[in-house]
């Protein structure tokens, strides 16, 4: 396996492998931002371009203002030079969105990442509407398609609408699992640029063209699915092809609605602190944390036998 160096900077905040991470809960349930400096510290030097605090993964909806602000402040500070910083803004309307929008510039992030307004299944008009408002603070934008959360799917021609009456709406996190999406994203907007969002089509939205992967298990894999993203985007497919499938059934945790829980049991497996999860999460069944450590030792043998 190769053993990546420390993090060039990409030719953009939003290139190359961005991490979600994880928010580090003590006992308590309480953030460590100790830790949290330390992991985006740790993830800099092992293979990764850049973080995304606040998203999904971070549990955004159950931390308060004061934390999901120390949160962004606390990755920003503890990036080295050329690690990239994208903060997570979803939030139920547009006014909260631009606010953690503003404070993300004002913080000196990279870009941000935003969902649709995530209160009901918005129309077209009011997710458009959504970018332009947040679109006034002038920071680049990754739209993020989570379907499956939002009840919006931006389909082709609405990410097309977006690119064209909000210029600085940059990319998209693509998270629908559809692997035809990336094709007619590039036919109906092809300025807007196309991130993996989910592991478990990494290797398939590869052959495509993307130019980088907002990604869930590097987390506690950084410099393995470094190199398989390497291998994937540089066309080496040979190569790639058994280590995705040897981490397939682990990546697919990534798509899950338990995957928070699964991500950092994987953190807590190899010796990251993952910790426990804030409510209404709890840990996963019996049953389900059997599959994960099964689908954890497969990955893992690959690895340590080739």
């Amino acid at each position: 396996m190769t053993n990546p160096s420390k993090s060039s900077k990409p030719s953009k905040s939003w290139h190359g492998i961005i991490t979600a991470t994880a928010t580090p809960f003590d006992d308590q349930l309480e953030i460590n931002y100790e830790k949290y400096a330390e992991h985006v510290q740790w993830l800099a030097d092992n293979g990764t371009q850049g973080v995304v605090p606040n998203g999904s993964l971070g549990e955004y909806q159950v931390l308060s203002n004061e934390e999901r602000a120390r949160i962004l402040e606390t990755a920003i500070e503890a990036a080295p030079a050329g690690f990239n910083v994208v903060a997570g803004v979803g939030a139920y309307g547009a006014k909260e969105s631009r606010h953690w929008a503003e404070h993300a510039a004002q913080k000196g992030a990279g870009a941000v990442m935003l969902l649709p307004p995530n209160a009901y299944r918005a129309s077209d008009d009011e997710v458009v509407a959504h970018y332009k408002e947040v679109g006034k603070v002038g920071i680049p934008i990754i739209a993020y398609n989570n379907p499956f959360d939002t009840r919006v799917d931006l389909v082709a021609d609405l990410v097309a609408r977006i690119a064209d009456e909000v210029p600085n709406v940059v990319a998209i996190k693509e998270f629908s699992g559809d692997v035809k999406r990336i094709w007619q994203i590039h036919q109906r907007a092809p300025r807007i640029e196309v991130l993996v969002g989910a592991d478990d089509v990494l290797l398939e939205l590869s052959t495509a063209g993307v130019v980088g992967w907002v990604a869930g298990f590097p987390n506690a894999m950084p410099k393995e699915s470094a190199e398989l993203y390497n291998l994937a985007t540089t066309g080496n497919y040979e190569a790639a092809a058994p280590m995705y499938a040897a981490v397939h059934d682990l990546f697919n945790w990534d798509s899950r609605k338990e995957f928070i829980q699964a991500i950092k049991l994987a953190m807590d497996i190899l010796g990251r602190y993952g910790g426990p999860t804030r409510l209404p999460r709890l840990p996963l069944p019996a049953k389900d944390e059997a599959k994960l450590r099964a689908d954890m030792t497969r990955a893992l043998e690959f690895f340590k036998n080739r």
